[in-house]
């Protein structure tokens, strides 16, 4: 009858260590940003000449996309900041920089897109990740439904930040952690 106590008590034992050694989540990467993380795509435009700063905030899952206001000919300077909640995310990205990548689609308007990005966001192929850039709009609507399309991209195996048809950017496998759509009007 002992050793069948004994047998008892280690079978439970070894079920409950492996319940909570299954369970843990200790040793995933820190630096790993889902899209369960990010509650809202926030860009910061900056008119250049102006210096006057307007806010565009895309909740992710939102049915509507905010409208980013642009006027023909002007240069804005753009911050792109991400939240889950009230927490500011942005520096999740900037930490695991070589794992991030923003792609920029400018769908029927035509913006020429400079990275600018500050020594901390620049990765270590050379490539800046995109979360501060120059937009000078030549046209701000060419076609129906302008909008830019802004995706975060993660563990892409090669990025270049070169023009590829109407997206700045491009990358070689990885997976989408963020995607946020906003329409584009004409000020």
């Amino acid at each position: 009858m002992k050793p069948l106590i004994i047998l008892r008590n280690f079978l439970i034992f070894c079920l409950f260590s492996g319940l909570f050694s299954s369970c843990s989540r200790a040793d995933e990467d820190e630096d790993v940003l889902s899209q369960e993380d990010i509650s809202n795509i926030i860009l910061k435009v900056k008119d250049d000449v102006t210096g006057i700063t307007k806010t565009y905030n895309y909740t992710v899952n939102s049915p509507a996309n905010p409208v980013l206001n642009l006027e023909n000919g002007k240069i804005y300077t753009v911050n792109a900041v991400f939240l889950n909640g009230n927490e500011d995310e942005t520096q999740s990205i900037i930490e695991a920089k070589d794992e991030h990548f923003l792609l920029f689609n400018f769908q029927n308007s035509e913006v020429n897109l400079t990275r600018i990005d500050e020594e901390s966001s620049i990765r270590s192929d050379k490539k800046r990740v995109g979360l501060k850039t120059k937009w000078q709009v030549i046209n701000a609507v060419t076609g129906s439904n302008p909008q830019l399309v802004l995706t975060v991209i993660h563990d892409a195996t090669s990025v270049k930040e070169e023009k590829d048809g109407s997206v700045f950017g491009s990358v070689v496998g990885g997976e989408t952690d963020a995607m946020a759509t906003y329409t584009i009007s004409e000020n």
